[in-house]
């Protein structure tokens, strides 16, 4: 066991010890001849820790990456740079507001700046867009981007604050860390409505658009644009019922294939990092070889005050200690009990016949006087009983809860003695797990219930509602499938990708039924409004889905696992949201909304 503090009153640098443990220890001592394997929760941070400082560089890739590719679409190197300065300074507004409330970035967290990053420049490019359509229309760069503000800020807005409360909805998760998530990521939001939705077009308005993009956006706007009306067939009566077929049949699959969707982790050794890591390979050679392991359920027994060592507790302890390590999954168990019969065998010369608990209470008392304080608590009324498990994975977790659930209904008395879950990683991780069984339903009924309420509010329209929320529903389902096909389990890391998915992927939806809206009250019919809306702002919603994939998929190259799972579900579900805006969309509004849009007069 380790102290939390290293002197002076700080706190242990879990870095620091990890390096320490490497160059103090396995460098120093291991030899052709001896091999030092070094688990444990201090080792296994310290190489998070030293895993996570790679993610800068991603951060770095992706800023790098996404400047190319902005500025080969807008074609003008001040609205890049506009964009891009923008969405690095909300970035920076959200580690500061950060600091200043106390709170930092974890391993979990780190994925929040480049999702800020990313949804700035999604943003923006709506914003460089509509500026350089509106630069073409007036040569007069003030009042283009008075009118780019006037023509999005509403679907904009509405976008962020849907961002923003989506990613709240995880603070209803009773975990620290997913709370923290949520805070940081709606903050940086928010952010963004300053730095982005008003700082931007203020720029353009000093910077304006160079000659080429302007000239670049005039050819677009008289180009014959083969692919988007190509595109625009979507909207058409036939096309669109053998889209939503096709939809309800991807959504059906999905569903079947994630019922077999698993609550934790599915893999032995420390999830956060890869198979092959030095320290998963350390904990599965101990965990072969030993009788104990890195993976620790403890039990706390409670009993009448300075009763832990009654004869009647600890035959209860013994009993429960044979009970668990009968248990499928589980090495051995070890509390007071053990201390007992060791020091018994001890009196006896070492002979093994006597490695049993004796009913004299004067014997057990003797047996106990050097117990180490860990075993038991100083007034004797808490003793608990440590068990190691193979592993953490969610079916091992679940059988050891149950056989211990299954004991104490049976055996708890509290005049003697009451088996209480639990502590130790894999008593927390057991907690954690059912937490996320109870909120992961509860999560997504609020963070869709907020967008669609957001959306209802805005174009006061349920029809909208159902075109815009729709493409986000079956994104969910089939991100879930794709958990179930790769293997990974709903857990700390994973659970927040469905809000983070919705929360961000509406946004899609709010600038094609936004225009798709104006155009059809100007007068036109579906299929030309829509051919007329992917014109505009289809090509500033596919640059989109690309920019969010890019931030996110960056990390799929992580040292650490779990951000290496989190950029693969998030990277799926913003290029899955971008096709579902752009192809189920229409397709629904040809059955909802067609003929239901009053013409202005």
């Amino acid at each position: 066991p380790l102290l939390d503090q290293s002197g002076a009153n700080k706190k242990l640098d879990y870095k620091k010890f990890s390096a320490a443990l490497e160059q103090d220890i396995r460098q120093k001592f291991q030899s052709d001849n001896i091999n030092i394997r070094i688990v444990g929760f201090a080792k296994k941070i310290g190489d998070l820790i030293e895993g996570a400082t790679g993610v800068a560089l991603f951060f770095i890739i992706a800023i790098g990456i996404t400047f190319v590719l902005l500025l080969i679409d807008s074609k003008c190197i001040r609205s890049t740079f506009t964009v891009i300065i923008c969405s690095v300074i909300a970035v920076i507004w959200q580690v500061g507001i950060l600091t200043l409330l106390g709170k930092g970035i974890d391993p979990y967290s780190m994925l929040v700046p480049f999702l800020i990053f990313a949804i700035g420049v999604s943003h923006g490019v709506q914003l460089i867009n509509e500026f350089a359509v509106e630069s073409h229309r007036i040569n007069f760069k003030l009042e283009a981007a008075r009118l780019t503000f006037r023509a999005l800020y509403v679907p904009a807005l509405l976008a962020l604050i849907s961002d923003a409360i989506g990613f709240m909805t995880l603070w209803t998760i009773e975990i620290h860390v997913i709370q923290d998530l949520a805070i940081s990521a709606a903050l940086g939001v928010f952010a963004l409505i300053f730095t982005n939705l008003l700082m931007i077009p203020v720029l353009l308005s000093y910077v304006g658009a160079s000659p080429m993009a302007i000239n670049a956006m005039n050819k677009k706007l008289h180009a014959k644009h083969v692919i988007w009306s190509k595109i625009s067939r979507f909207a058409t009566p036939k096309a669109a019922t053998v889209s939503v077929i096709i939809a309800a049949i991807g959504a059906g699959a999905g569903l079947y294939i994630s019922k077999d969707l698993k609550i934790g982790d599915l893999d032995a050794g420390a999830p956060e990092l890869w198979p092959d890591s030095r320290y998963n390979l350390d904990d599965k050679y101990v965990n072969e070889h030993y009788s104990v392991s890195a993976d620790v359920l403890v039990v706390m027994v409670e009993t009448p005050e300075y009763a832990c060592t009654e004869s009647a507790a600890m035959q209860k302890m013994d009993r429960f200690m044979w009970h668990m390590e009968n248990v499928p999954g589980v090495q051995s168990a070890l509390s007071v009990v053990t201390v007992s019969k060791r020091v018994i065998t001890g009196f006896n010369e070492g002979n093994w016949k006597w490695a049993a608990l004796t009913r004299v209470q004067d014997i057990i008392n003797n047996s106990v006087q050097t117990v180490p304080g860990g075993l038991v608590n100083t007034d004797c009324s808490l003793a608990p009983v440590i068990v190691f498990l193979d592993d953490h994975k969610a079916e091992t977790l679940d059988r050891a809860v149950a056989a211990v659930q299954e004991f104490a209904a049976a055996e708890n008395d509290p005049d003697v003695a009451e088996f209480v879950l639990a502590s130790g990683n894999a008593g927390v991780e057991a907690a954690t797990n059912e937490t996320i069984e109870h909120a992961q339903n509860m999560m997504k009924v609020l963070v869709y219930g907020v967008v669609s309420i957001l959306c209802l509010i805005t174009f006061r329209s349920i029809r909208a509602v159902i075109c815009i929320i729709v493409p986000l529903a079956l994104t969910s389902i089939l991100c879930q499938a794709l958990m179930t096909i790769l293997g990974i389990g709903v857990k700390v890391a994973t659970l927040p990708v469905i809000a983070l998915g919705v929360g961000i992927g509406v946004d899609y939806g709010i600038y094609i039924y936004s225009r798709l809206k104006g155009f059809m009250e100007d007068g036109m019919e579906l299929e030309d409004a829509y051919f007329e809306t992917l014109k505009v702002t289809g090509k500033a919603v596919c640059f989109t889905g690309l920019t969010l994939a890019i931030g996110v998929g960056t990390w799929i190259f992580s040292d650490i696992k779990f951000q290496a799972n989190m950029g693969v579900l998030l990277t799926f579900m913003f290029l899955w949201n971008m096709v579902g805006a752009i192809w189920l969309l229409p397709a629904l509004a040809n059955f909802l909304i067609r003929g239901k849009i009053k013409k202005k007069a």
